[in-house]
């Protein structure tokens, strides 16, 4: 007689402790980096300057305190569980106050749950930091499936659809019935498919800018603002000048992540090169976000090992018109939507083109500063932003 296989749903507390002797492998691939050529005066035009990482990578080897970092990751409850096969770990932090909104933070790429850390306070606990109360939200923030704590996938097919169906799981295992999304980047898409997925659970749908696309009619075109019309200019602009990370882990991950899984400079190269393009910097992308908090992220994708799942992931994640079917991929959602829209972030959404595609846009804010990884760079407005959206949908 055959046997139905358990599931397991253990959700196990989870806490960080690195080995020394890792740590110690990376001070020493840092000291023995074998260095490249650069062309004189070239700046950032191909890529991270040579200067500027040399300086940032002996600051990583002889002045960073991971286990500083880690503490302060530490300070947090944190747990794994298994879903559909795959282990995710996640931050849980529940607020004092008893009516607290439960609330999913989803991060993209190449970030990860180290983003959240300043916000995680003041959304949790505003009477302790100078807020209402009744703004308070019950935090799980889960790290991707192949990115960071949540360790390799084991498997294709991680796409947005299966992350949120992973994201409903987990939020039913926590008890939570009712509860709200949030996210940037990927995640923000991954929240769009949450709601659709389980509208009856998710009361609103908060995003760090989204992905819009023009459905190819002219008509669709006539009498955009000139923000918008710029918004399509740089769309065009990142196809041609900033799509190249894209092109290379949605094709070729496996050869990418040899050279980024044995170089801790790769590695850092990697990441930093698009923290500068896709924050509010001008020199450096320490002018956007900080420096230890840099490295803290990039020295998680080192550490979990996870260069290669994390860009195996967008071999799964469509995020230009030639790549979406828009009338058979993107299904309208009617869950209560709100956009912050950040002047330097990657996804800069025309609103029309949103409309289109979510029928209940009830909150929309434009911001004169700010990119991407809106948690890092400007954490205040975000807060107030998440806050403003969700208090008339408690």
């Amino acid at each position: 007689m055959g046997s139905k296989q358990l599931v397991d749903e253990e959700i196990r507390p989870f806490r960080i402790a690195i080995p020394q002797a890792e740590l110690d492998d990376l001070r020493e691939r840092l000291r023995r980096t074998r260095w490249p050529d650069e062309i004189p005066g070239a700046g950032w035009e191909y890529g991270v300057p040579l200067g500027y990482l040399k300086e940032l990578a002996e600051y990583w080897r002889t002045t960073y305190d991971w286990r500083e970092h880690e503490a302060r990751l530490n300070e947090f409850p944190q747990f794994t569980t298994t879903i559909d096969g795959q282990n995710i770990h996640f931050l849980h932090v529940r607020s004092p106050e008893p009516d607290a909104l439960p609330l999913i933070l989803t991060h993209g790429w190449p970030s990860s749950v180290v983003e959240y850390l300043d916000i995680i306070g003041p959304l949790t606990n505003p009477r302790a930091h100078g807020g209402d109360p009744a703004h308070a939200f019950h935090l799980v923030i889960p790290s991707l499936p192949g990115y960071g704590l949540s360790g390799p996938t084991r498997e294709a097919g991680w796409g947005t659809r299966r992350v949120a169906k992973a994201w409903a799981e987990l939020m039913n295992r926590l008890g939570y019935r009712r509860y709200g999304a949030q996210g940037g980047d990927w995640g923000s898409w991954i929240s769009r498919e949450l709601g659709l997925l389980a509208p009856e659970r998710v009361i609103g749908v908060h995003t760090n800018g989204l992905i819009t696309f023009p459905c190819g009619e002219p008509s669709e075109l006539i009498g955009l603002s000139d923000i918008d019309q710029s918004r399509l200019a740089y769309m065009d602009h990142y196809m041609r000048e900033l799509y190249g990370y894209k092109k290379i882990q949605s094709t070729r991950p496996q050869t990418l992540a040899y050279g980024l899984t044995d170089s801790p400079v790769g590695q850092l190269a990697w990441i930093v090169g698009v923290f500068k393009e896709w924050t509010d910097s001008t020199d450096t992308p320490e002018d956007a976000v900080d420096r230890d908090r840099l490295l803290t992220n990039v020295t998680l994708y080192w550490l979990t090992q996870t260069a290669n799942s994390s860009a195996r992931s967008f071999v799964e994640t469509p995020d230009s018109p030639d790549e979406v079917d828009l009338s058979v991929e993107v299904k309208p959602s009617t869950v209560p939507t709100g956009v912050a829209v950040f002047p330097r972030g990657i996804l800069r959404p025309v609103r029309r083109f949103a409309e289109r595609d979510n029928k209940n846009i009830v909150h929309w804010s434009e911001f004169d500063r700010g990119g991407t990884f809106a948690a890092l760079e400007v954490p205040e407005l975000l807060i107030g932003d998440v806050r403003e959206f969700f208090r008339g949908l408690r």
